[in-house]
């Protein structure tokens, strides 16, 4: 494997693309007083022209907020903003949630809110950099409490996010949080508990729950197609991405393999999707892989898994829950989570391990079945300590299907869906990298912490500014000629790339042992 891509933290250009993420923090803060900003959405038209919804839980005091809203909007801009609670909503009306503390967006083009799991690996960076300890913990803060008044993390806090969630970051995001602090304020830890002992049922819970394997899936509450697909992934032609689905499996129907019965999805004779369809569309973006085919073609099918992403998160969330309950002198409680850590690790590594190819794979719960599709996915089970050693060395020998110039693809499959290959995201470059550090495989992960960092920093010199995504094969930015599914734009900013550039930094230029 090739071990010649060098990177220093003196070097200019790596230098400057440290200053920009440095000014950058600050134009992806939203706090009350950019509430006008904030409450504004591409993805959606206003309500009434010039006028954005400000919704919020039962459990707010409505006056309090509007006092607040008064003290930071001009007198113009007040009019601009209505204030209304989440069960006054018109239908199809749509707008910002409600949140107490500061947050940073990824995106101000296209994410102008405060996303699940971008959110964690956000402050995977601003803790790195230091000085943002503040800002950290009201990111941490904000998904307690969305947990307590909107039943979940969500998506995103909009409300046509409200019927999902996103991968469970919350317990590693708290701890990590809890360590840089100085692992002190057991207050507010304790203060926590109830919001994580609810996301935690959230997902072992009914309809979530696989009661067959005792592992976890993800599922939308919602029916029918998701709103802001219909209006803000269209392409140049004006169709939505259902409409460019309908036309593929229309164009596909005869002799091809989708991964799963195309029936279920798609009605030939009408030509139409079904009910299953969008169910499987909404829960495949609560698994944050819009759009892929890891699941079966565009992850329709993602319902019927129980995923390893899913199953490895709720491994860490159970080991993390056992950790804090030892330091708040809970024994029993930590008996009890360590053993729920130990039952599901055992089931994962039954139902999803692959002796034969060397992987971890999704399970189709009803064919009961790995679904053979190599992925970046594979490398979670490491991060979340869940591997035997000999697995972990396994998936190691196993880099090169999804290794390449700029970094790890999602995929081996090229599928004209952003999260297969070529492209790389940057929070599975962390994952990976961090797993292969957890099991000692210390010059692999600077290898590839290094080939992302080179990767973003030439990228950056050539054109000023740091995407959502990267093709790390061409080592090019270019998704709008390649992604034909979904939507094709590359958003700058952006959030997460910024903060995982910090770590992987860090790693590629001191990496010498294994993180916890």
């Amino acid at each position: 494997m090739d071990s010649t891509v060098h990177v220093s933290e003196h070097d200019p250009k790596i230098q400057g693309v440290l200053q920009f993420i440095r000014q950058t923090w600050a134009s992806l803060t939203r706090d009350h007083s950019h509430i006008l900003l904030a409450v504004q959405d591409s993805k959606v038209a206003p309500v009434e022209a010039g006028k954005w919804p400000l919704f919020i839980s039962e459990l707010e005091d409505k006056a309090k907020i509007e006092a607040r809203l008064d003290e930071v909007l001009t007198g113009d801009q007040r009019g601009l903003v209505e204030v209304k609670r989440v069960t006054e909503r018109l239908p199809d009306e749509h707008g910002l949630l409600w949140l107490p503390h500061a947050f940073v967006v990824p995106a101000s083009e296209r994410f102008n809110e405060m996303y699940n799991w971008d959110s964690y690996f956000t402050n995977v960076g601003l803790l790195r950099e230091g000085g943002h300890l503040g800002l950290a913990k009201s990111m941490v803060d904000n998904h307690a409490y969305q947990v307590i008044h909107y039943g979940s993390v969500l998506n995103a806090n909009r409300t046509y996010y409200l019927t999902r969630s996103q991968p469970p970051f919350l317990s590693i995001m708290a701890r990590e949080f809890f360590e840089a602090d100085g692992g002190g304020d057991l207050e507010w830890l304790r203060g926590l508990m109830p919001a994580l002992d609810k996301y935690y049922r959230f997902y072992t819970s009914a309809p979530h729950i696989v009661d067959e394997t005792g592992l976890s899936r993800y599922f939308d509450f919602g029916e029918g197609p998701a709103p802001e697909v219909l209006s803000s992934e269209v392409d140049q032609h004006g169709e939505n991405h259902y409409q460019r689905t309908a036309k593929f499996f229309r164009d596909h129907a005869e002799g091809f393999d989708f991964g799963y019965d195309l029936e279920r999805f798609y009605d030939v004779k009408s030509d139409t999707l079904t009910p299953l369809f969008y169910k499987g569309d909404r829960s495949m973006r609560e698994a944050a892989c819009d759009i892929g085919c890891r699941f079966g073609w565009f992850n329709v099918d993602v319902i019927h898994y129980a995923p390893v992403c899913l199953n490895s998160l709720l491994y860490r969330f159970e080991t993390d829950m056992a950790h804090f309950h030892e330091l708040l002198g809970s024994e029993a409680e930590r008996i009890a989570w360590q053993h729920r850590a130990n039952v599901r690790k055992a089931k994962v590594n039954e139902l999803m391990w692959d002796e034969a190819a060397g992987l971890y794979f999704d399970y189709h719960i009803e064919k009961n079945v790995r679904r053979p599709y190599p992925s970046a996915s594979t490398f979670y089970p490491l991060w979340a300590g869940l591997a035997s050693p000999d697995q972990a060395k396994r998936v190691q020998a196993n880099l090169p299907l999804l290794e390449r110039r700029g970094g790890l693809m999602m995929s081996d499959a090229v599928t004209q869906c952003q999260w297969d290959a070529p492209f790389g995201w940057a929070p599975y470059q962390l994952l990976a990298v961090r797993g292969l550090l957890r099991y000692g495989f210390v010059s692999d992960a600077r290898r590839l912490a290094s080939k992302f960092v080179r990767l973003v920093t030439d990228v950056f010199a050539q054109t000023g500014v740091i995407f959502e995504k990267y093709d790390v094969d061409s080592c090019s930015v270019d998704s709008e000629s390649t992604v034909a599914f979904g939507y094709s734009m590359n958003c700058v900013g952006f959030g997460w790339t910024n903060a995982v550039y910090i770590e992987l930094l860090h790693i590629a230029t001191t990496a010498s042992e294994s993180p916890r």
